[in-house]
């Protein structure tokens, strides 16, 4: 976009072809430059991921390991702290990314300097700092859209563009924080620079206008605010200790992209709304998933402050270790959404879907509470979202897994036990040898190794498992661990197993979503430009760029609605004749161990200390020990360190961390 062979031949030679339609006018440009290869790209990565897992079926993902020996330097961490845990793929990418922008500033500065001049100034206009900071402001504005045409990708907890190339929402939140503190600096910027401007020239009835076919002043300081109100809540002072205000403050990215639609115009706004465009698909499928309250079929209360919950599943939904599910239980509140790591296994546990929660805020503690202190609870009305985590998992490519938890960081690596337990059942691979080590503060939290291991002796023996547990805060066992209360529900009717919103073959629905959805909002798009539209700005009197711009948003969504929903029934449909209807028997493989069945022969349990973390991981053999860290930032942090770039080759490191 910055060069003048972009903006002199390729452009004019777009606008002159396409720009001049009497179906799409001068939008259409951006519409097939920016908007269709990204929708394109989208669809393309769900068959992919579609064609992916058809291949996978009754296989296991078993990695090459010339390929990990190849590629593992490249995800090992090169940055610790500052920017939080980075790697050198994701060091590389936001380098380019950085010499993206700088060279898009430094160009369009370089033209403002160069053009406008004391010569190419009118004797009664502008001074030459004022027409040049003009400019300035309109190229900030410009930077700060490129920024905001990535800001959206990294947030749809469904996307196939971030799980064709390995990655998920959880993974790529950080992404989304870089870039939404580049775009506020850059539009902050663009919008003080205007400020200044208006004020220096006597212009400041400028901020109230609101141009029918123009630039919107005023839409531009609204979006603005609503960006300035979301950006002071992230910090993390005020995000970690009032997140419910961080929470609901961001649902005012709904105000900040409608009124940047209004002040830039919708042929404007169509370079970032690609990713946006992905968000609303992912937003309104998860909207109707959560409608349905799913089937609770029992908990258990651990002495750790601890709640299991386990809810009835369809065998058909398939997920892969370190997936999450979000929950709202409306009698604890009817608008709060929590993400919980899922502990049990698709493989291992067909039709059980487990979540542990450690009472550790306002709303799980009102949880634990509540199922600890009463038995007369016969139903739990409870709606989720998901689960969502990634599309395949590379752990049996290691010759050794070290998993290194704090606290409920456990969580995920339950799921992977469970899972790799499955795998070596089926004598299919050799599943890696597995060590744990675990850091708790009081010896009541040992009672979440409780949910490790089925309660069946025969497979539990296939598991080559050390487990490394650390009490800090103790130096005796103070706790019965085997204390577990358990809570049997009573589902009603009408509620339903946990299922996949668009059945088993969700990816090629969502890539039919995408495409069919973009199709009939080209169709609508054109219809009412070709009718409607191009007759008004053939006349004299242009046609209004809000009502352009709401025209556009209204045929998006209409769009988005109406294939969503078909693609939901018709699924929904399928799975509640017959073939999935009868969910509820619960796998005898449901009943987990206690530590004195199973757990001994495994586990050292150490009182009084921190584990030595760089004792414990330096000098491990093994051509390639995959080593995941999920706790505290510091524990995080000491373990990415230790898996660092120029360290020990044999570590491949993998950070887990549910920043949601």
């Amino acid at each position: 976009m910055p060069t003048s062979t972009y903006k002199k031949i390729w452009l004019k030679s777009m606008r002159a072809k396409l720009g001049k339609s009497i179906y799409f006018g001068k939008p259409g440009v951006n519409l097939l430059v920016y908007m269709f290869p990204m929708i394109l790209l989208a669809s393309l990565g769900s068959i992919y991921l579609h064609l992916k897992k058809q291949t996978r079926v009754n296989q296991f993902n078993r990695v090459d390991m010339k390929k990990i020996e190849k590629f593992g330097a490249l995800k090992r961490p090169m940055l610790v702290k500052g920017l939080g845990i980075v790697t050198v793929t994701e060091v590389m990418f936001l380098m380019m990314f950085m010499a993206l922008l700088l060279w898009s500033l430094a160009n369009y500065f370089y033209h403002t300097f160069v053009t406008i001049t004391p010569q190419s100034l009118p004797t009664d206009g502008d001074n030459l700092w004022q027409a040049r900071l003009d400019s300035i402001a309109v190229r900030l504005g410009l930077t700060g859209n490129i920024c905001l045409g990535f800001l959206f990708y990294p947030v749809p907890r469904g996307s196939s563009l971030l799980a064709a190339v390995g990655l998920t929402s959880e993974s790529s939140t950080k992404y989304h924080i870089w870039l939404g503190n580049l775009v506020m600096t850059l539009f902050t910027s663009h919008g003080l620079c205007y400020c200044i401007y208006w004020i220096s020239t006597n212009q400041v009835s400028q901020m109230l206008e609101w141009d029918r076919t123009g630039i919107s002043h005023l839409a531009g300081e609204i979006a603005l605010v609503a960006g300035l109100l979301m950006w002071a809540t992230t910090f993390p002072a005020i995000r970690r200790r009032f997140f419910e205000v961080f929470f609901y403050t961001h649902y005012l990215y709904m105000v900040f992209m409608l009124f940047f639609v209004f002040h830039v115009g919708i042929s404007y706004a169509l370079i970032s709304f690609p990713g946006f465009y992905i968000f609303i698909v992912d937003r309104f499928l998860r909207f109707l998933q959560s409608r349905n309250n799913v089937k609770l079929v029992s908990a258990r209360v651990l002495p750790s402050e601890t709640v299991e919950l386990n809810f009835s599943k369809n065998p058909m939904l398939m997920y892969c270790p370190t997936s999450i599910l979000f929950v709202n239980i409306p009698s604890i509140s009817k608008l709060q959404w929590h993400p919980f790591t899922i502990t049990s296994s698709s493989k291992l546990e067909p039709k059980k879907l487990s979540v542990m929660i450690k009472s550790q805020g306002k709303w799980s503690t009102k949880l634990y509470h509540m199922l600890a202190c009463s038995n007369q609870i016969e139903h739990l009305a409870v709606s989720v979202e998901g689960p969502y985590g990634p599309a395949s998992t590379d752990y049996l490519g290691h010759d050794s897994l070290v998993m290194v938890s704090g606290g409920s960081g456990i969580t995920p690596f339950i799921s992977i036990i469970r899972d790799l337990i499955y795998v070596n059942s089926t004598n299919a691979y050799k599943i890696p040898k597995i060590t744990l080590i675990c850091a708790f503060k009081t010896s009541s939290d040992l009672s979440m190794l409780n949910l490790i291991l089925p309660n069946s002796t025969e497979i539990s023996s296939f598991v080559d498992i050390q487990i490394k547990a650390f009490v800090t805060r103790e130096k005796v066992s103070t706790c019965n661990m085997n204390i577990i209360k358990t809570l049997s529900f009573k589902p009603y009717v009408s509620d339903q197993p946990i299922s996949p919103i668009l059945g088993p073959n969700s990816w090629l629905w969502l890539a039919t979503i995408l495409s069919s959805s973009f199709m009939i909002f080209i169709i609508i798009i054109a219809i009412i430009s070709r009718y409607h539209i191009y007759p008004i700005d053939q006349s004299s009197k242009k046609y209004t760029s809000a009502y352009t711009s709401l025209i556009y948003l209204l045929a998006i969504s209409i769009s988005v609605v109406a294939t969503s929903t078909v693609a939901m029934l018709c699924n929904k449909k399928n799975y509640c004749k017959g073939k999935y209807q009868n969910v509820d028997a619960l796998s005898p493989l449901m009943i987990e161990s206690t530590p004195d069945q199973l757990l001994p022969e495994f586990t050292n349990i150490h009182y009084g200390e921190r584990p030595n973390l760089n004792k414990l991981l330096v000098g491990l053999k093994g051509s390639s020990v995959g080593v995941l860290v999920c706790g505290p930032r510091k524990m995080r942090e000491e373990v990415a360190k230790i898996c660092s770039f120029g360290s020990a080759a044999n570590l491949q490191f993998e950070s887990i961390s549910f920043s949601w």
